[in-house]
């Protein structure tokens, strides 16, 4: 006999699959719309249920808060795939990922802007942010460390190997404050190979790989 919890997950997927994929991804597009026009402050479930001719209840039951919908439409719409990402040396590792990142985020300044801002004022949004999009690129570039060491490509006692994802992370959420652009391939390419690969005693990637 299915246990009280277990009765309670199948009616909460069961709720869920009301919604489509494909629908799902009209929801998405219209909250990072809604949040490009107003900002975070002023998106409302109410508004996003206006936008789509979608019932409030149903968004509140999909996905639960403000910031877990803000989350899904990141998540849904912007995947970067670093977990995937090993093409058997860190630099190549580092400059795929840089790539990713910058075909994901589409040098879109006035979305990561409004979130940017907005996860400062929120430890909602911030936590769930943290949760569902940064922890995951933390582990999976780690990850590409973790496979460098072990390859023997850089030592595992260099202090360097600690703050990869923290630098590359930092200078990718840093550059839209100090410069008003996003953080594109090609810069994050340039951090890469100026400060990154030094750091880690790893000679510049040669011209063309």
């Amino acid at each position: 006999m299915p246990s009280p919890d277990s009765a309670q997950e199948s009616a909460r997927t069961s709720r869920r699959s009301k919604i489509t994929p494909e629908r799902a991804q009209e929801l998405y597009t219209a909250v990072l719309d809604l949040l490009r026009e107003s900002g975070y402050e002023s998106l409302t479930m109410e508004g996003v249920a206006s936008r789509t001719r979608c019932g409030k209840s149903t968004l509140y039951r999909q996905w639960g808060s403000k910031p877990e919908l803000v989350v899904a439409a990141l998540h849904g719409t912007r995947r970067t795939l670093l977990s995937h990402i090993d093409t058997g040396s860190l630099s190549g590792d580092l400059h795929s990922a840089a790539q990713a990142i910058d075909e994901a985020s589409s040098g879109d300044t006035t979305l990561m802007h409004a979130l940017s801002h907005a996860a400062l004022q929120s430890p909602e949004l911030l936590c769930a942010l943290r949760e569902t999009l940064i922890a995951p690129s933390i582990a999976a570039i780690d990850a590409m460390v973790e496979r460098a060491v072990e390859r023997g490509e850089i030592a595992a006692d260099n202090p360097a190997t600690a703050y990869v994802s923290a630098q590359l992370l930092g200078i990718m959420r840093a550059r839209p404050l100090l410069e008003g652009r996003y953080a594109d391939d090609a810069f994050l390419s340039g951090f890469i190979e100026s400060s990154v690969l030094p750091a880690l005693g790893l000679p510049p990637t040669p011209p063309g790989s």
